[in-house]
Order: C-alpha cells, then structure tokens, then sequence
C-alpha cells in the first residue's frame, strides 16, 4: 500500500515480521566522546537509575560519557574537573572533532560488522548524530554553527555496506531535538533540557533534510530518534515518506512533540509542576511508534505491544576508560537479560562504545563473542520465537527459568540452575517429549510427589551455565 501523510495511515503501519522475530540488535555510540571517554562510574551497590541522570544528584553526574559536553558546561561537575586537568581550561569540546577524525582512520568496518555478527546480532543501530550535533556521515547539509563538524570518512555507509553484506539489517539514530551546536545553554533539570532545544524556523529544516537524505542515502531499516522532535513541523508527512521507501522499515517511539508553548519560560514552570506533582514514570505517548523504547529497564509482564530495551555492556553508551570489570556486564548476564526480554516480547538493542579508532574494549569483546557462542547453539529458543502464555513459574531450591514458543515447541531456558539439581516444568507438560537443546539428548521426565513434571540436571548438563530445554507441545 502507499502510505499517506496522515496519522491515521500510517498507523496502518504493521511490525514487519523480521523486526519481530529478530530479538538482538547492536547500538553503537561513537563519536567525538570518544576521545576524552570520561564520566563518573557508578559505585557498587546503586542501581543504574540511581546513579544516573538523577536531579537530586545533579545532571553533572550522568554516568553517560556521550554527555560529556553538557557535563562540561555544568559548574562543578567532575568532567569540567577532569577536563581542566586533562585538556587545559582553554580547550573547547569542539577540538576533540579534529583528533577524532584522525583516529578514525584507523577503523576497520568489517572487522565491526564480523564481530556483530559473531555476536548473534540480526541488526545494528549506529548514532548518526548525538545530542553534540557531530555527524557521522559526510552530509551535504553542514551544520551553519561550526565549520566541519562531521567525519572525515563516511562512517554510516562503510558500516552499513558491511553490516549488510553479513546478511544484518541496518538503522540510523538521529537525536532529533537536542543539538548542543545551536544551543549553549547547560542541561541539569528536565525543564533546563526543553530550555536547551532550538526549536527556530531552521533548526527544523535542518533535521528535516538530514532524516531524508539518511533515509534516501543509506536506506535505514529502522528509524531510531531521540530525546523528541522540535514543533511546528508535520511528522506523519516523514513518517509516509520513510514507509513508501521503506515498507518493511521500522520508526521507535521517541519522536514526541511538545506544543511550541512548551518551550516558553512560562512552558518549562508547568513542566516542572507537573514534575513535582505527578511524579511520571515514563514519557508522554508518541502519535505513532512501531515500538516502544525503556532504557537499562525490563518490563515485568509479557506484552501484547513490541517493545526493545537498550543499554549498555557497562553503564555508559559512549565508551568510558574508567570503566572496569566491576562495571561490565559478564556474557551469563547478558544471556539472561537477552532471555527475559524475549520472553516478554522484547528485543534487546545492546550497546558498545568504541575507543575513538573505532576498537572495543577486550571485556565488551568477551562479552559479546560469550553471548554470541550461547546463541550458535541455543539460538532456536530466541529466534523467531513468541512469548508463551506466561514467562516462567515458581521455582523451588532457586532455580529461575522463562519460557519462549515456536512451531510446536516450548523452550524453557534455565536462567539460574535449581540448587537440587531438580527442574520442575510447567504442569501442562506431564509425559511431553523433553530434549537438552544443546545436544539433542532426550531427558527423562518425572514426577513429584504432587504430580509435578520435572527433570534432573545432570552433571554432564555443566557444558552450558544457562541450558535450554526444548519440550514438544504438539
């Protein structure tokens, strides 16, 4: 069908099935960041959300080294600290652009891609441009603010040609509404950060002409914005366009217009009351989304929409030299996460930071190669699958399991192996058909005392920390 610059057509717009059925995709957050790679770690012990972009703690303290900018402007912080002392007090944010683009050249994309690849990864979401409005491809549509801020290599297409030639589908994020070129003013508030958006006549058609020429240069299978997208410009009008190019494409959710109101002194008051009062837990619904975006957050509930949790192997999306093992999440974890996401309907968008050259950390590698060798051979239980009736059951002697379906099949994945070296199953499975994915090897079902399925986990089970066992429902 032809879509047309109306909400209701394209929210006619079905989930293609590959988006579906895809389940891990790879974030990749490189840029001018990457140079000075600096943020807060986050201690032991905080949650994620605690540690982050609290108001209570201060913007400075983002944990997020992909805001290092703002960090900077912010009196105070520990990156204005760090940066005073590392980079002197007259180096500007805007020189890191010329080290970044000679570090570049030293970045090999099909070396990228492969690893993508290796780790099981069926797309990959590169920032085009982050909230510092640095561009990585080499656009026809300069930034009027700073001359030449954008790389020396055309990063979005050398990636894209090598993520496609290995059969994975490629996407584009673009931070719509924040760019810290046309803006000066320090984000440490939500109302501050809507105070922080051009929202000019200009900054509108520039982000306008950049999504069309990624959408007609790069062919982008999914659309990833940020943040929100500036008022007074008509988005089904983008969105049909990007459809009729692309119909098996797919837009996320961050793609809000606040009214114009919004932005005025009197706007960000009401923001901040509504802020106090409500106390809101999410953002504002978007007009038209194909899925819906939580950040380092699982939901605890299958459902029926499509959803896809990002974050990080550490706590930043953009790479952090102060990061440790401490910090990095272990390759069982991820599977784990990966495991409970699919299981509830989700995808997983999984991020790595790179070095400015465009390498990764050895324990990002680790992780991912970990991940990706669990999928080579449990992949059957995470792709193409669906979420069962219910993700998992209670279980004794600590044991933890989610349940994923498919042609016929319920896979129990065991998240966390019983302290008995007893599995219960669900109760509908008595006398099912019960293997050991990883070896194809029938199992023996027994029986409790209450009539309750279940199998041993045998010694030989140790080859794998997370076994899957595939039972035949039909």
């Amino acid at each position: 069908m032809r879509y047309q610059a109306t909400l209701e057509s394209v929210k006619s717009h079905p989930l293609p099935d590959w988006y579906q059925d895809a389940k891990l995709g790879i974030f990749v957050h490189w840029g001018v960041y990457s140079v000075p790679a600096f943020a807060p770690v986050k201690n032991k012990g905080n949650s994620h959300e605690e540690a982050s972009l609290s108001e209570n703690k201060g913007w400075g303290q983002s944990l997020y080294a992909e805001w290092y900018q703002n960090s900077l402007r912010i009196d105070g912080s520990p990156t204005q600290e760090y940066h005073r002392k590392k980079y002197g007090e007259g180096f500007r944010y805007e020189q890191f652009g010329e080290l970044f683009n000679k570090e570049i050249q030293k970045w090999n994309p099909d070396a990228m891609a492969e690893l993508f690849a290796q780790a099981g990864a069926r797309y990959v979401v590169l920032v085009s441009k982050h909230h510092d409005g640095f561009l990585m491809w080499k656009s026809g549509i300069s930034n009027p603010r700073i001359t030449n801020w954008q790389v020396s290599r055309d990063v979005a297409g050398e990636l894209s040609q090598a993520v496609n030639a290995r059969g994975m589908k490629m996407g584009l994020y673009y931070s719509s509404l924040l760019d810290w070129s046309f803006t000066k003013k320090p984000i440490n508030s939500i109302e501050e950060l809507v105070a922080a958006s051009d929202i000019s006549e200009e900054y509108v058609a520039y982000v306008e002409k950049h999504w069309l020429e990624l959408i007609e240069r790069y062919d982008p299978w999914i659309l990833w914005s940020d943040i929100g997208y500036p008022p007074g410009y008509q988005l089904p009008k983008l969105w049909a366009h990007y459809y009729n190019h692309k119909p098996e494409g797919v837009i996320n959710d961050r793609w809000i217009q606040m009214p114009k109101g919004a932005f005025s002194r009197f706007g960000r008051f009401l923001i901040r009351k509504y802020i106090e009062i409500a106390k809101p837990t999410a953002i504002p619904e978007p007009a038209h989304k194909d899925f819906v975006t939580p950040e380092y957050a699982t939901l605890d509930h299958i459902t029926a929409h499509k959803w896809e949790t990002c974050r990080g192997i550490g706590n930043s999306f953009g790479f952090n030299q102060f990061e440790d093992a401490s910090h990095y999440e272990s390759a069982d974890a991820l599977i784990r996460l990966l495991a409970d996401v699919v299981s509830k309907n989700g995808n997983l968008l999984l991020n790595v930071g790179p070095r400015a050259d465009g390498s990764l950390h050895p324990l990002q590698v680790e992780a991912l190669e970990g991940l990706g060798a669990w999928l080579k051979v449990n992949g059957e239980a995470i792709y193409g699958t669906k979420p069962w009736k219910r993700f998992t059951d209670p279980n004794a002697d600590g044991a933890e399991t989610r349940y994923t379906s498919r042609d016929g099949a319920l896979y129990v994945i065991v998240i966390k192996k019983p302290e008995n070296g007893v599995l219960c199953l669900p109760v509908e499975m008595i006398d099912a058909q019960v293997n050991l994915l990883e070896t194809g090897e029938a199992l023996r079902m027994e029986r409790s005392t209450e009539g309750q399925p279940m199998v041993k986990i045998a010694d030989e089970w140790q080859g794998s920390t997370i076994p899957v066992i595939k039972i035949h429902i039909t």
